[in-house]
């Protein structure tokens, strides 16, 4: 075959006896400066010529006034002698011969006759092409190393499935590629009984396929599947489970991941050991097995926890669990959102390791963190105003940097045209792809603000917190956020979002007492506390104008 130089595309191919070769470019661009065809050209890259049917003019003797692309996209024989010389040369190399049945890959020159694998070498004897022949004659070309390309092949068949009739052995065993399968049968090979051994013709089968199969492999009592533990490779192994869920075992292949690499590794003896030790079969969101619970032990961390400063408050929760969905209620004025800064500059003090992601939705970015630097610098610096009254600038620079050094504060939010939804995937990547420990966001009513009439609101609430609370516990991080409650203390929309809540803190403070120090004291009361238990009176917080940050007050009995 020769090298087509420049030529790009509407190649005809002619084939004689196994030989491929290149000989028609049609439809093309008239290289001819005075031809206006787009499509009438063609060129034949044997003779290095060719001819408009526009024009009606052969290429190049009678065209004169050539564009100035034409050499590069259509050489000449005149032009390119070297190249000509050179294809001449390699002509007889690069031709494909006869097919053969060889070894290949560790597979025997036998076993490669037996499923009838044609492999194509050329003129230096490297192969270059394998053939698959399916039960109904169809085949599967490889390109070597692996361009896949087909004729007449049907999907509804597994490679080697011909090669046994139904029910001639107990045991069939099943493999993701035709190489895989040789491999596998060459390897459990033995005189004294049939191992059949096939392939599905890709690992994402078509429907047609389980159709057609169905007979075939119901006439065996166990199957056994030699599938790789990848997405693709669990995927089609629940399938069939599910199609023989009393007779699929599927193999650990652990060591390498298919039965090729096991053969090529002289690994013959582990690859049947694997074979002969083949688990049943059970999804992966069953465990059912010694090793598996062990597993779930062994590789399982305790609750890691951070401790809020409010001592009667974490004796009896432990403090803020990663891995559960807290809720914080209280009424309107309350001073929800100033405590959950509180519990945020807690743990970036106090927890050099641990990171946190904050989302106030009803301040501005700017007045979270200087809410922060407030705790910090022990001074009121929430407001541009005061700083500069209190000339506190590089003080707050100075607060700012120490707060958000080393990457352990995120501040994360969602534009009003974003799916509320949204939120879900910002905690997952904020936890996988920043390693964040905990995700502070509220208030958890004001994501539902677009959802429309108060049942809406509701439908969505309870979906949400029904994600949240799940995705806690599959991402281990710890999910805190604040809900407005009614007169009546229910969770204002929706009470599914307390009812799937891991812990629940009813936040009070009597807003009308005539004692000061009473009007900024807020007490927390545990209603729910499913992780350790017990519920009631958790301490209580001061409020400091001054500073306006909150600290411990112990009460008085």
């Amino acid at each position: 075959m020769f090298p087509v130089l420049g030529v790009r595309s509407n190649t005809i191919l002619i084939t004689d006896l196994g030989k491929v070769k290149v000989m028609w470019i049609s439809h093309k661009e008239c290289p001819a400066s005075d031809c206006d065809s787009s499509d009438a050209f063609s060129y034949n890259t044997e003779t290095m010529a060719g001819k408009c049917h526009s024009c009606n003019r052969s290429y190049p003797k009678q065209m004169r006034d050539l564009d100035n692309w034409a050499e590069e996209e259509y050489p000449t024989y005149k032009h390119n002698k070297e190249s000509w010389d050179m294809q001449q040369q390699e002509s007889n190399v690069t031709e494909f011969v006869k097919p053969m049945h060889m070894a290949y890959r560790g597979i025997t020159k036998e076993t490669m006759e037996f499923y009838d694998c044609k492999t194509f070498i050329d003129g230096k004897g490297e192969p270059v092409r394998q053939e698959y022949i399916y039960p109904s004659g169809g085949v599967k070309v490889r390109q070597l190393p692996k361009t896949f390309s087909a004729r007449n092949l049907k999907t509804d068949e597994l490679f080697g499935m011909n090669l046994w009739n139904s029910g001639t052995s107990k045991i069939i065993t099943i493999t993701e590629g035709e190489l895989d399968a040789m491999s596998a049968y060459q390897m459990l090979h033995n005189p004294k009984f049939d191992n059949p051994v096939v392939s599905l013709p890709s690992s994402t089968p078509s429907h047609k396929l389980w159709e057609k199969i169905n007979k075939f492999l119901s006439s065996f009592d166990k199957i056994v599947l030699s599938i790789e533990h990848d997405d693709q490779g669990n995927s089609v192994s629940a399938k069939i489970a599910s199609l023989y869920p009393n007779k699929v075992y599927r193999m650990e292949l652990d060591k390498y991941k298919d039965a090729n690499e096991f053969l090529q590794e002289g690994e013959a003896k582990s690859f049947k050991s694997a074979w002969f030790n083949a688990r049943k079969y059970t999804p992966a969101n069953i465990l059912n097995t010694p090793d598996q619970f062990l597993g779930l032990y062994n590789k399982s961390e305790n609750h890691i926890y951070v401790e809020t400063g409010v001592q009667e408050f974490d004796e009896m929760c432990l403090g803020l669990m990663q891995g559960h969905f807290t809720l914080f209620k209280a009424q309107t004025g309350i001073g929800k959102t100033e405590f959950m800064r509180y519990l945020e500059y807690r743990i970036l003090s106090q927890y050099p390791d641990i990171k946190i992601a904050t989302w106030h939705m009803e301040e501005t970015k700017l007045r979270s963190i200087l809410g922060l630097v407030s705790y910090e610098v022990g001074d009121n610096l929430t407001r541009k105003d005061l700083i500069e009254d209190k000339d506190a600038d590089s003080l707050v620079q100075e607060a700012i940097t120490k707060l958000t050094k080393d990457e352990r504060l995120y501040q994360f939010f969602l534009n009003d045209e974003d799916d509320p939804l949204d939120l879900l995937s910002q905690i997952r990547y904020l936890s996988q792809a920043c390693d964040v420990n905990y995700v502070f966001f509220e208030p958890i009513q004001d994501i539902s603000a677009n959802a429309g009439t108060e049942d809406s609101k509701e439908q969505f609430l309870a979906d949400l917190s029904v994600r949240l609370s799940k995705l806690a516990a599959e991402l281990g991080v710890g999910i805190v956020t604040i809900g407005h409650t009614n007169d009546d203390g229910q969770v204002k929309y929706c009470r599914m979002i307390e009812q799937r809540a891991s812990v629940v803190v009813d936040l009070q403070r009597d807003k009308m007492s005539e004692d000061r120090e009473e009007r900024n004291t807020t007490k927390l009361l545990v209603t729910k506390n499913r992780p350790v238990g017990p519920t009631g009176y958790a301490g209580q917080l001061q409020f400091d104008p001054d500073s306006f940050t909150l600290k411990e007050k112990y009460a008085v009995y």
